[in-house]
Formats: C-alpha cells, structure tokens, sequence
C-alpha cells in the first residue's frame, strides 16, 4: 500500500471526526435549547393550569399549544368537546374513558418522539468515533511500517510522522465521542423526567375527567346582559 493512499485514509477518518464533531456540537445546542424551553413552557402552563377554578377556566387558557402540557391538554379538553353531547351514563362512561386515554396517549408519544429527535444521532456518533479514530489509527501504523520497509530502518525521523498522525486520530475520535456520549446520557435522563411529568399529567386530567363527567360546553366568553334574553345554547364560543 503506497504512502499516499494511507496518508489519505488518515486525513479522511480526521475530516470524519471534524463532521462528527460539529454535527454534536450543533445536536448538543439544539437538545440543550429544546429541553430548557421545554421546562419552562411546562412550569408556566402546569401554574396556570392548576390555578384555575375548574376544567371549564383551565380549557379556556390562552395558547395551550405552547408547551408539550398544554397539548397534551388541548388533547384531552378536544375528546371531552366530542363527547359532551353524548350519552353521560355508566354504560357508556368505558366509552369515553378509552378515548381520553387513546388521546392523551397518542399525544404523549408525539411529544416523546420529539424530544427524542437527534438523540439516535448523538448516540451513533459517541459509539463510531472511537472506531473512526481507531481506523485512521491503523492505516497511520500502516504508513509507518511502509516507511521502515522502504528505509531499511526504524529510525525516530522515518516513523515519527506516521506515528504521530496515528495517535492524533485516535485522540481526536475519543475527544469527538466523549461529549457526544455525556450529552446523550443527560439528554435521556432529561426526556424520563418530561416523560414521567406527562404521564402524570395525563393520569390527572383523566381523573378530573371522571370527577366532571367527562363533560366540557361551550360557553361564550362576553358577560351576561341581564336585561337581554337568556343566551343560547347552541352560540359558539369556548371551553368550559
């Protein structure tokens, strides 16, 4: 094998590892943006949430979709909306009850599968740079066997150069791998404890559901004019 070709080998498995790099790098800055606002939305729709008097004032909050808790309830207060004018007896309250659930559960992966997004990525590459470094590592080796067999001798100036770009892709793979391996553990251990907050939500607003009936009407937001006939039912408005 001609020097050349294991000098390019070796300069390519670098360039792979400096791609790798910048791809974790942008991975671990979006996630890391992701997950805080993530957190934060939850905490200020959880406060709001559970600040209102009833279901009615919670399902009437503005912008539920801005934070993955406020989905999730937008998707319960929407199967509560369908089945309002049914029937509200206990023969079909399984009914009802296995909609919520199928709702929220339906929701509760999509948020899941989002913030699952780019982890597979970070994961690959804290488990391949090693063994990119490793492979540059070799053809580095490689290079400098050439060049003893074509000197006649193991001279410190002949192997030098070959040596030393064998050990700076090793280093470079375990440097790319290691952050990439921290940033994921952490990413994953961010999504269980979103995932355990939205399971939990979810089991909450399956009890309210049951404590109401599984009923939400809508209501029209505008305060009642006592000199004016009642309101009728079938006006639009919102949730309540």
């Amino acid at each position: 094998m001609s020097d050349t070709y294991s000098s390019l080998i070796v300069k390519g498995a670098l360039w792979a590892l400096v791609l790798f790099s910048i791809v974790t790098w942008a991975l671990i800055l979006a996630k890391g943006t992701q997950s805080w606002r993530v957190a934060r939305n939850n905490q200020r729709f959880q406060k709001a949430f559970w600040s209102a008097g009833d279901l009615p004032q919670a399902a009437a909050l503005g912008n539920p979709r801005d934070s993955a808790l406020g989905r999730v309830a937008h998707a319960a207060f929407t199967a509560l909306t369908e089945t309002s004018e049914g029937l509200h007896d206990l023969e079909h309250s399984w009914d009802r009850l296995e909609s919520l659930e199928r709702l929220l559960r339906q929701q509760i992966v999509k948020e899941r599968g989002s913030l699952e997004s780019g982890l597979a990525i970070l994961a690959s590459v804290g488990s391949t740079a090693p063994f990119v470094g490793l492979f540059g590592t070799v053809f580095g080796i490689v290079h400098a066997m050439t060049a003893i067999s074509q000197n006649g001798t193991a001279d410190i100036g002949v192997v030098a150069g070959p040596i030393g770009e064998a050990l700076v892709t090793t280093g470079v793979g375990i440097a790319v791998a290691v952050p990439a391996v921290l940033a994921y553990n952490f990413f994953v251990r961010r999504l269980k404890v979103t995932g355990g907050v939205l399971d939990d939500f979810g089991t909450d607003l399956i009890s309210l559901a049951q404590k109401s009936n599984f009923r939400i009407r809508p209501f029209n937001r505008a305060a009642p004019d006592e000199s004016t006939a009642p309101i009728d039912a079938t006006s639009e408005g919102a949730y309540v």
